[in-house]
């Protein structure tokens, strides 16, 4: 079924935005998370990201064109799919004039809130009130991790306020202001709903007072008994946070790329840290990554962790023995947004999809003479996570129902492998997305998981690198677990859960050897996966994994 995207509100004062660029044309396929255009706000120009799959079937604002916040900006649906009737409902050229006149009053109803609103508040010239952003498209309120100014900063427009917490990564907060740091609404460790007062820039020496004391945020204080403890700690951690921020600013850090050099360079394999930007400002453009070529790669400084998803049992802190006396201590650590979102769709997944689990018994002796003879090639590191990613990765190419999702009206078959890496970080877990896993090489697979491994560490994951997947990989055999059960990834079908190799006596021809094997544990959804369907993947995965030659074909 056809699905409406409408002109997004990028911002807390967008009302209306410009399409720059299309970087998608009506036919072409789009997958969940691929860039449709840049759209310039009232702040700065941004990419636009779908959250649909389907086949682009109409463009309803062009580029250079100017709209409403909703209005109809593409109409994403199956190849050949009538439309007619979203059209319909969505006129574009034949409406403008009503469309005007709609804004104009809109436009007349927002200048008399703003007039009361500024009679209620008396705001004062030059003064900006910056609220709680959506940081991702399921955000529906953020954490104040750390304030990187104080009140009296001098704040620059493009100038890093704050570390924010969502519910899938924590994310530097830009300001789209320049002025004084005036007041500031959700103090660190803070969480607070989307659009609530969260800081006031303006002119130095302005009084806020009034409308610091109108607005409710509703953010959710740290105890009084924390507060000490956390004090202490904030300052140590901002202090941290902004040397971070100093030293990858010096260091240019960042990249600074179009979204078209930066999707081609996804498809190429190609890491942007590598590539010397030939625009305005050193911004890397699309010549420069179609010209780029690859030169001897450092190794990577950080090595990959996949973990698993949360444990089936969940885990509670349990009474410690202080001291020999037998007195009771504990202590209450708070929830933070990332552990609350984990426990919330484990939970959803775990309840709402009837899991049941496959185990297979893999013979490894194979793939370890292969991984020597691959690492013994200079400047290539191949992991045995990477075999078995490689290896799923083909075998959902021959098996595309494991490779889907559970809608209430159709199941969604996904032909495109997006293959979800869990990896464990301080605060919980992230699952990182390598974008069409069957097209990588096992050393750009490698790469790539040692890349957003690392950053997810670092709390550099942008959402983009965390959604889309069509299928989860979860490891713990580095820690010893030889097998268990992981809580299905949604909207994935399937999960698959790693453990360690173990050297073992086995019978081969007959005779009982010493040999190397490993548990491979698959949990399906049955609404969408059926028993067979599950074992035949299994079993081509083993054959993959028992004769890796066989993956390089």
């Amino acid at each position: 079924m056809a699905t409406v995207v409408n002109m997004p509100r990028l911002s807390d004062t967008m009302t209306e935005g410009t399409v720059a660029t299309w970087l998608k044309k009506v036919g072409d396929k789009i997958n969940e998370g691929d860039i449709l255009a840049e759209i310039e706000t009232d702040k700065a120009t941004m990419e636009f990201e779908s959250f649909n799959s389907g086949t682009l079937l109409h463009i309803g604002i062009q580029e250079g064109e100017t709209a409403n916040v909703d209005s109809l900006l593409a109409i994403i649906g199956e190849e050949g799919e009538d439309i007619s009737e979203l059209l319909k409902e969505k006129p574009s050229s034949e409406t403008k004039s009503e469309d005007k006149e709609a804004s104009s009053e809109s436009e007349k109803k927002a200048e008399e809130k703003s007039g009361d609103e500024s009679k209620s508040t008396d705001l004062p010239k030059g003064v900006v009130v910056v609220t709680m952003p959506r940081l991702s498209d399921t955000m529906t309120d953020g954490t104040v991790a750390t304030w990187l100014k104080k009140v009296g900063d001098k704040i620059s427009e493009g100038d890093i306020l704050a570390e924010i917490e969502t519910d899938k990564a924590t994310m530097e907060f830009e300001s789209f202001n320049a002025g004084t740091l005036l007041f500031i609404g959700i103090q660190e460790g803070e969480t607070a709903p989307v659009d609530s007062l969260l800081a006031i820039i303006g002119p130095e020496g302005t009084d806020v007072s009034g409308i610091a004391e109108g607005v409710s945020n509703g953010g959710s204080k740290p105890t009084e008994d924390s507060k000490e403890d956390k004090s202490v700690e904030a300052k140590q951690e901002k202090t941290e946070s902004a040397e971070t921020v100093s030293e990858n600013k010096s260091s240019n850090g960042r990249i600074f790329a179009s979204p078209l050099a930066k999707k081609i360079a996804e498809e190429k394999g190609i890491n942007l840290n590598n590539v010397k930007g030939s625009g305005e400002n050193g911004r890397i453009v699309k010549s420069d990554v179609e010209q780029f070529t690859p030169a001897k790669q450092e190794e990577a400084k950080v090595e990959s962790t996949p973990a698993t998803s949360a444990p089936t049992q969940t885990q509670a802190s349990a009474p410690r023995i202080a001291t020999p006396s037998g007195e009771v201590s504990v202590e209450e650590v708070k929830n933070s947004q990332m552990r609350k979102i984990i426990a919330k769709r484990l939970s959803e997944s775990k309840f709402t999809a009837p899991h049941y689990y496959l185990k297979i018994e893999v013979t490894m002796d194979a793939a370890m003479d292969s991984r020597s003879v691959i690492n013994s090639i200079p400047d290539t590191k191949v992991s045995f996570n990477d075999l078995v990613i490689k290896a799923s990765a083909m075998a959902l190419k021959k098996h595309p129902k494991v490779n889907s999702q559970w809608k209430d009206e159709a199941t969604i078959i996904n032909h495109h492998v997006n293959i979800g890496v869990a990896v464990a970080v301080e605060d919980g877990l992230v699952v990182p997305v390598l974008k069409f896993t069957d097209l990588m090489s096992l050393t750009q697979i490698g790469g790539s998981v040692k890349d957003l491994a690392g950053r997810a560490k670092n709390k550099k994951l942008q959402p983009a690198e965390m959604e889309g997947s069509t299928f989860t990989v979860s490891n713990l055999g580095m820690f010893g677990i030889v097998e268990f059960t992981s809580i299905i990834n949604q909207p994935n079908s399937a999960i698959l859960s790693v453990g360690a190799i173990v050297e073992k006596p086995v019978v081969k021809n007959g005779q009982i050897v010493v040999g190397n094997t490993m548990m491979l544990t698959l949990a399906c959804d049955h609404r969408t996966v059926d028993g067979a369907t599950g074992a035949q993947f299994l079993q081509t995965l083993k054959q993959y994994m028992e004769n890796p030659v066989t993956m390089l074909a």
